[in-house]
């Protein structure tokens, strides 16, 4: 028997919505999938040749550039932090919606920053933050964090913050508030290119399946 078809999911907030997307895509979940504490990491489906994981959002690119997943659900965000020439995302999945934004304290914002040559940043994208201050002329010290980036301008570790925003709530309650938007941000599918072309048979209907969940048409 060919081994199963890996789909890499991402934990957090992505994942309520796609286990939905994956039911349009005729894939249901074994029911520890959706609970969040369970310290399972590898789930069954309804179909034996299609098992998914549940891993950290950054990883999800990396177990599929890499070959370990074949196909994942993972935010363009994480696509243009790593930019993997292994990956290919053919598929925009409609979920995920967010932002990545430039953050400041509100006195800070007010300040005139022309004439700007050098900042600090905290975040979690530091190859997308230097190129958005590059593009400005400004060159970005990033201070590598991997949560809790709120806390960064009030604690003195930096004055600004890189990272995803939503509704904007925790930005608000923390201080902060949006300067800049780096790029909007949606969940893409990404299949390995090499298994793309090995198991294209498996793949390239999967594929479909996937995009025709999205345009709500019939996915079998």
């Amino acid at each position: 028997m060919a081994d199963p078809i890996i789909i890499a999911v991402p934990k957090g907030r992505i994942l309520a919505e796609a286990v939905p997307l994956l039911q349009r895509a005729g894939i249901e979940p074994e029911a520890a999938f959706s609970d969040e504490d369970s310290r399972a990491l590898r789930f069954a489906t309804n179909n034996p040749g299609i098992d998914l994981i549940r891993v950290r959002a950054f990883d999800v690119a990396t177990f599929v550039a890499h070959g370990a997943a074949q196909l994942g659900i993972v935010g363009s965000d994480v696509l243009a932090e790593f930019d993997y020439s292994e990956l290919y995302a053919p598929v925009d999945l409609g979920i995920g919606h967010c932002r990545l934004s430039v953050a400041e304290p509100k006195g800070l914002a007010a300040e005139d920053q022309a004439g700007l040559s050098h900042v600090r940043v905290a975040t979690k994208y530091p190859h997308l933050t230097r190129a958005y201050y590059e593009a400005q002329g400004i060159q970005a010290e990033c201070v590598k964090l991997n949560g809790a980036m709120e806390l960064a301008p009030s604690l003195g570790l930096s004055r600004r913050i890189v990272d995803l925003v939503s509704s904007g709530a925790t930005l608000k309650a923390n201080g902060l508030v949006e300067t800049g938007t780096i790029m909007e941000i949606s969940a893409r599918l990404i299949v390995n290119r090499a298994a793309m072309k090995m198991r294209a048979a498996e793949l390239v209907p999967l594929v479909e399946r996937f995009r025709a969940a999205v345009e709500g048409r019939d996915a079998a």
